[in-house]
């Protein structure tokens, strides 16, 4: 590992000035920038440490709730401490199995939610300084185009990438329209959370909308009764700490046998947290069967780009999806 200047933060404004510098990283819970380091992908000259901030503003490590009914998650709030919080369980279930299912107890104890949906792929070459890669060092090259890519994204990719976006939880947040609350050098703004991530187009190297210095401080979850019945579904080749081939988060509002609204994400097939519009489109108004299912899922896969390795991820979304739709239909 390289060495590196290492700040604690004392306050919001210190730490954003302090990580508007060149090569600067804020560090949290440090489960993927000390991983990333060790692995010299990551290589910032001065790391930024915001867990003091939380003693000065304890908000920022919480859940409270908001005057319409929503919740404000913290962004240096524990995964662990949001998953099991009673409201996020109650209105927001979703929320909550996507993180019990990521990671482990152990990371989830350690990782913040602010720095869970920043997290970089889990893709091997970008993993591998050895290897070429684009979202590493731009103009370099994919080396997941024409390697093994059997773990890569068939949605929102481009001639230069193909790196799955590996949050579960940030699919969870994508089916819900949260408001991401943002503090930088020219002030305070918010961003609405399918905008925080961009595709790879032409510049695989970004990944968000931030600027240098940027920091999230909270994510609002709207007011939204009837994501009570909602499921995170999440297959992959183990039954604990592996990332997702596939998963499906959705909400449904049912009257009757009718879907009134619906909200859909895919993960572990797209290159960033994938909403899936299409798919939504393709379920209100319509009955609760299972070709309502079928066919909101062939919508949601009908951009998919497969490569050598990873085309059964087709089948395999659209089943996740059917099957997700079908446990909150009842």
């Amino acid at each position: 590992m390289i060495d590196f200047d290492y700040v604690r933060a004392a306050d919001v404004d210190g730490a954003i000035r302090a990580a508007a510098q060149p090569a600067s990283r804020y560090v949290a819970g440090g489960t993927t920038l000390i991983d990333l380091m060790k692995l010299d992908v990551e290589r910032p000259a001065h790391v930024v440490d915001l867990n003091p901030l939380v003693r000065r503003d304890p908000a920022l490590g919480a859940v409270t709730d908001m005057p319409n009914g929503g919740l404000r998650l913290g962004a240096l709030a524990r995964m662990s401490d949001v998953a099991w919080e009673p409201r996020v369980r109650e209105r927001y279930p979703l929320v909550s199995e996507s993180l019990l299912l990521a990671a482990s107890g152990q990371v989830r104890n350690m990782a913040t939610i602010g720095g869970n949906v920043l997290q970089r792929t889990r893709c091997p070459y970008f993993r591998d300084s050895a290897t070429p890669c684009n979202k590493r060092e731009p103009g370099s090259g994919c080396s997941a185009i024409a390697g093994i890519n059997r773990v890569h994204a068939i949605l929102g990719t481009s001639d230069r990438c193909i790196a799955a976006h590996p949050s579960d939880l940030a699919v969870a947040l994508a089916a819900l329209d949260p408001i991401v609350h943002v503090r930088g050098e020219s002030g305070e703004r918010t961003i609405a959370f399918t905008a925080l991530h961009v595709v790879p187009a032409m510049h695989p190297e970004r990944e968000t909308v931030l600027r240098p210095g940027d920091l999230i401080t909270a994510i609002d979850l709207p007011a939204l009764p009837w994501a009570r019945r909602s499921t995170y579904l999440k297959v992959r080749d183990r039954a604990s700490f592996a990332f997702a081939l596939a998963s499906a988060a959705v909400a449904l509002d049912v009257e009757g046998s009718t879907i009134r609204n619906a909200r859909v994400a895919l993960g572990g097939v797209g290159t960033k947290p994938w909403r899936s519009r299409e798919a939504e489109r393709a379920l209100v108004g319509r009955r609760v069967t299972e070709a309502t299912f079928r066919a909101a899922a062939d919508a949601a896969l009908a951009g998919a780009r497969p490569h050598t390795d990873n085309a059964f991820k087709i089948n395999l979304a659209k089943r996740t999806l059917v099957r997700a739709l079908a446990s909150v239909a009842v």
